[in-house]
């Protein structure tokens, strides 16, 4: 599909136009250049009205002090021919055939926002990536995306919040070492005391045991020497008494008493030592919601990713307008930066970009006030606009080598002056 471009424009008695006649360069950038006040602007002013109807009519379109009403006369270049002249300024267009038409006609392949950039720029931020997004057509998609984005970052937000509290209340908390994981009972220490009691009872007793077969080998003994009769009969009990005294003796040197000490110190403070033992319990209860919340956090963070990586892909796989140009949180970047973080000169590239793309039929654009860029950027910009194929007709505060043509008071200086002639060639400068 050709786009339409300017071929050639003839203008007079425009607002501050006397005549200038011009014949931009096809593709590439066509610049105005001037004093202020001297017409250029009114040159796109022309344009604009012959172009895109009365809604771009000047307030005041005859040149002041003039008795000739406007006239302009553009050629297209796809044969047309748009003329506004007389007193009321009447469109008229004809085709190739010499056949009639209208606004109608123009509005095919004329883009508002091509003849009037400066609204595009003064636009909203979130408005320009809007535009951007009807021209790659993923809006939906990544207005989903960024919905879903935006639903898990706050979510995550208020995991990795609550992680947070959570991680400080247990760091705030009291943690003592060398007691029990669990709250100790009193009535398990006092069984505890018990059951030593017994064993050391048991213990009293086996002693006492001693001490009576120790008495009865005495009174045996004397038996035998009373009783000689009955030397033999106690001859056998004394050896029984001697074996069991000597086995009692043994098991006697083996006993150890077991101590209370530690129990009794315990039931003293059982009280403190419980409640040590219950901080310690919410202490780690708290670093485990801690890391329950904290991996939490890192799985949402995972989905979060996973949502923005899924919106770099699609725009990646966009055919964009402009390499570099995207949209971060409903909001239109190039190379990176917001509209308020670009410079003037990348402003103009992205508007100019985006406003050609919305009708690609328009091969045109105009841009008024390129003396934000320096030369530089002039000529990169310019090179931009020849590869693209793209025409762009812009006025410059300047007489520099850089002007196409140069107006002065309405009208072009001679022909001695940097003139027609340099830019008509190729656009070059």
């Amino acid at each position: 599909m050709d786009t339409v471009k300017i071929s050639s424009l003839e203008l007079e008695n425009v607002k501050r136009i006397k005549a200038v006649q011009l014949i931009p360069a096809p593709s590439g950038l066509t610049v105005i250049g001037g004093d202020n006040g001297q017409g250029k602007t009114s040159v796109l002013d022309a344009i604009a009205w012959a172009l895109g109807g009365d809604r771009f009519r000047p307030s005041a379109p005859q040149r002041e002090g003039s008795l000739v009403p406007p006239r302009i006369h553009l050629e297209l270049s796809n044969g047309l021919v748009v003329e506004r002249a007389g007193k009321n300024s009447a469109l008229k267009v004809i085709d190739p055939a010499g056949q009639r038409g209208g606004q109608q006609l123009l509005n095919m392949f004329v883009d508002e926002l091509a003849l009037n950039l400066p609204k595009f720029m003064a636009s909203s931020n979130r408005d320009k990536a809007e535009t951007l997004l009807r021209i790659i057509g993923v809006g939906d998609r990544l207005h989903a995306l960024e919905s879903q984005e935006r639903q898990l970052y706050s979510q995550r937000h208020t995991i990795g919040q609550v992680a947070d509290q959570k991680r400080k209340y247990a760091k705030e908390m009291p943690f003592y070492t060398g007691v029990p994981k669990e709250p100790v009972s009193a009535f398990d220490l006092i069984q505890r005391q018990q059951d030593i009691l017994a064993v050391n009872g048991e213990n009293q007793r086996k002693r006492r045991m001693v001490a009576q077969l120790q008495a009865d080998f005495v009174r045996q003994q004397e038996w035998v020497d009373k009783l000689e009769e009955d030397l033999k009969q106690a001859l056998e009990d004394l050896a029984r008494i001697r074996e069991d005294l000597d086995i009692a003796h043994k098991d006697a040197m083996d006993l150890q008493d077991m101590s209370t000490a530690q129990i009794e110190e315990d039931l003293r403070n059982i009280d403190a030592l419980n409640i040590k033992i219950r901080a310690n319990c919410d202490r780690e209860k708290a670093e485990q919601e801690a890391e329950h919340y904290t991996a939490q956090y890192d799985e949402l963070t995972d989905k979060l990713e996973a949502v923005r990586q899924e919106k770099r892909d699609l725009l990646a796989g966009a055919k964009l307008p402009l390499e570099g140009l995207s949209v971060e949180d409903g909001e239109l970047t190039y190379q990176g930066k917001k509209w308020d973080g670009m410079s003037g000169a990348d402003q103009l590239r992205v508007s100019t970009a985006i406003v050609r793309a919305l009708n690609p039929r328009c091969g045109f654009v105009l841009v008024d006030k390129l003396e934000q860029m320096d030369m530089k950027t002039l000529t990169d910009f310019a090179a931009w606009l020849q590869q693209e194929g793209l025409q762009v007709i812009a006025t410059r505060v300047s007489k520099g080598s850089e002007c196409a043509v140069i107006i002065e008071d309405g009208a072009l200086q001679p022909e001695e002056l940097p003139g027609t002639s340099k830019a008509w060639e190729a656009g070059k400068f």
